[in-house]
């Protein structure tokens, strides 16, 4: 994170890096996940960037320095969000941005108010994620038909994510002390620093532990890391796994994979098989009862459709 900091901050001015700075400290302190503090000081960096640019005019003093931030400021920054990114991306930015001015008002007591308190968040369209289906993973997984390293990696990859509905984040930081092949269990890391342990099928957790064997005889065997690239001794990043399943869906002719539809395809085959739903946020990790509610909900029309056929109201007569 110090050399993500470090580009972060890079051509900022220096009172804005140097708050920067301060809050990635406090954030640390915090143990704030490493993506979280990422996240939340990118927005705040692309917000000093924008004022201290081509904007710098009508920036004033804000151009040098955050605490003279001001409503106009943040709105003007979040509608070119909005042109040039999205309505998504901007309401990330506008969360992230109300927790930097919060430190700012709170904990440095370097302003009064926050220049957020009047600020709208963003409206961002709702776009239902489609589940995967159990063909189009098979497809994957008939691409990774190999005994070379990179082949059982990804099918074992493919297996968690698919038999265990996790975060590509999760799966991405695991290491190998997660793993208990003893019990067939994994622990992941969720966010806000929960823990959970999560039980793997029978076909999971072979591929895991191919896997294993696989990575014994690897040059990076020695890491920490669960996940190994292929070459040298380096291991797998997020990003690297979200490349793969770029590649293998390109290779298997289906479009648009990436590791959350099969976090929605998970509730969704919960849900359909009558499954609780306080349990389903305890194997997901999550602790909003909303969550619930917005995944899986590409697939409720088909779910009202089977339990309406099931239930056959107006045929019995």
């Amino acid at each position: 994170m110090n050399r993500d900091l470090t580009k972060l901050t890079m051509g900022l001015p220096q009172v804005w890096a140097a708050f920067l700075t301060d809050w990635d400290r406090t954030l640390r302190s915090g143990n704030y996940p490493s993506t979280t503090r990422y996240n939340y000081l990118l927005a705040a960096a692309q917000l000093g960037r924008y004022l201290a640019g081509d904007h710098q005019r009508e920036s004033g003093e804000a151009a040098f320095t955050p605490a003279a931030v001001m409503r106009r400021h943040v709105e003007a920054f979040q509608a070119w969000m909005i042109e040039t990114r999205s309505p998504a991306t901007a309401l990330n930015k506008h969360k992230a941005l109300q927790q930097f001015f919060k430190w700012l008002t709170v904990d440095e007591e370097e302003i009064d108010q926050s220049p957020m308190l009047r600020v709208r968040q963003p409206k961002t369209p709702k776009r239902l994620i489609p589940i995967i289906r159990d063909e189009d993973t098979k497809k994957l997984l008939d691409t990774c038909e190999s005994k070379d390293f990179v082949h059982v990696r990804d099918k074992a990859i493919i297996r968690l994510l698919s038999n265990t509905g996790a975060r590509l984040s999760e799966v991405a930081n695991l290491r190998l002390d997660d793993i208990d092949l003893s019990l067939d269990t994994v622990r992941y890391h969720g966010k806000g620093a929960k823990d959970r342990r999560v039980r793997l099928g029978p076909k999971t957790a072979r591929a895991v532990s191919r896997y294993l064997r696989a990575r014994s005889r690897h040059k990076g065997s020695g890491l920490p890391h669960l996940w190994l690239a292929v070459r040298g001794s380096q291991p797998l990043t997020g990003n690297g796994i979200k490349l793969m399943l770029k590649r293998r869906g390109l290779r298997a002719g289906v479009d648009g994979v990436h590791a959350h539809r099969w976090r929605h395809t998970y509730a969704h085959e919960w849900k359909l098989a009558g499954g609780d739903t306080g349990d389903l946020m305890l194997v997901l990790g999550w602790a909003s009862d909303d969550m619930p509610r917005h995944y899986g909900a590409s697939a409720a029309a088909e779910r009202a459709q089977q339990v309406q056929a099931r239930m056959g109201i107006g045929e019995r007569v």
